[in-house]
């Protein structure tokens, strides 16, 4: 049995690591994550996280992992910006503002599926132009949900949660170890 990860995150790599786990490879899927005409938030990330680990290349007893992050502000997605004019934009509609921050799991083994979703609130304050600036150049909104990553320098921005600080970086810990010893894979160096 091998223990694939789909994501290229460097955070999720670093997060599995919190549970002992280092996959044997490292597959990204590659798959069209625009959303559907009126999908809401859940729905639409939920539905990306089980295309991801249906399109990950595996043998049948290969445990697969993959998940979505999702930012949702209402019942609207805000996903990767495409560039620094889309993250402003993103994080001024966030400025003082709460949102719901999204992370759907998957875990294939054969045929068989297991998913979680885990939904947390979070309350950016209100951004002077300044931080906004500041954070614009930095470029750690790149490549992240909602323009922002809680773990690096936007972690100042928000000075309250409800839910899973894990799962809003982009892997809850808990439900993925669950869903993983569901499908038979070893956690935290167990064997049993």
């Amino acid at each position: 049995m091998a223990f694939i990860l789909g994501s290229g995150s460097p955070r999720r790599l670093d997060l599995l690591a919190h549970l002992g786990l280092k996959p044997d490879a490292v597959r990204p899927p590659d798959i069209d994550e625009d959303p559907l005409p009126g999908e809401l938030p859940r729905p639409y990330c939920a539905r990306i996280a089980r295309e991801k680990v249906q399109a990950v290349e595996a043998a049948s007893d290969d445990v697969v992992l993959c998940a979505d992050t999702t930012v949702a502000l209402g019942r609207r997605i805000l996903g990767k910006p495409a560039d620094a004019g889309e993250a402003a934009e993103f994080l001024l509609k966030l400025s003082g503002r709460r949102h719901d921050v999204i992370t759907s799991v998957a875990v294939r083994r054969g045929a068989r599926i297991w998913q979680k979703d885990v939904v947390s609130s979070v309350k950016m304050k209100r951004l002077s132009d300044q931080e906004l600036n500041a954070y614009l150049a930095s470029n750690d909104w790149q490549g992240k949900a909602g323009a922002y990553g809680i773990q690096g320098m936007a972690g100042a921005f928000i000075p309250w949660i409800s839910g899973s600080f894990t799962g809003i970086v982009g892997l809850p810990l808990a439900e993925t170890a669950t869903l993983l010893q569901a499908a038979g894979l070893p956690v935290y160096g167990d064997a049993s």
